[in-house]
């Protein structure tokens, strides 16, 4: 029960993109944010997000860029409910046949951006923005197990208590917890839900 602005397909069979989207409130997202201090080096930070109710499902930083990081977080994210939809960039993490297998055999369709559409996934770019401005910058870390008990506190804050004015000046937790007990449709124009 979905409509697609466009239903090219990757020769893999995943969707190219989502732009008008009837779904249960399960279409989720990832993307990676490659944070960099001069610190201690760069450590990549993956966040898997609900993209009705903007809650982060899950999340993990690393100190490699290997993909075995995403994979975990993302069992992590299904052991919380399956979505419809996954969708992610063309990253190399979210390309390798472990990632789309663990997708496939959990029966969750996968969608990738499409190469240089850069607002596919702005949910989630929205999202780093969000999370460099109001935590990793203003806080400056100066370990990886600092940053780590940092970005704790921020997701908590960030789901439970910060307010999004495309929700209604609602927090994600209670829009994803709200929707997720009601067992309700929805019907999401993403192109006027970007803020």
């Amino acid at each position: 029960m979905q409509t697609l602005c466009r239903s090219q397909e990757f020769r893999h069979g995943f969707i190219n993109c989502l732009c008008n989207l009837h779904f249960s409130a399960t279409a989720r997202s990832t993307n990676l944010l490659l944070y960099i201090s001069a610190r201690f080096g760069s450590v990549p930070l993956v966040a898997i997000l609900d993209w009705f109710s903007r809650y982060v499902v899950a999340w993990q930083v690393s100190n490699t860029l290997d993909g075995y990081f995403c994979i975990e977080t993302l069992h992590q994210a299904l052991s919380q409910g399956q979505p419809e939809i996954f969708n992610t960039d063309q990253g190399v993490q979210f390309t390798a046949r472990s990632f789309t297998s663990t997708l496939e055999a959990a029966g969750v369709r996968i969608s990738m951006d499409g190469r240089g559409r850069v607002f596919d996934n702005i949910f989630v770019e929205r999202l780093w923005r969000t999370v460099k401005y109001e935590d990793i910058y203003v806080h400056d870390y100066a370990t990886v197990p600092a940053l780590q008990a940092g970005l704790d506190q921020y997701f908590t804050f960030y789901n439970q208590e910060r307010l999004h004015q495309s929700l209604g000046y609602r927090t994600p937790a209670e829009v994803h917890f709200d929707v997720a007990e009601a067992g309700a449709k929805v019907h999401l124009n993403f192109r006027n839900s970007w803020s």
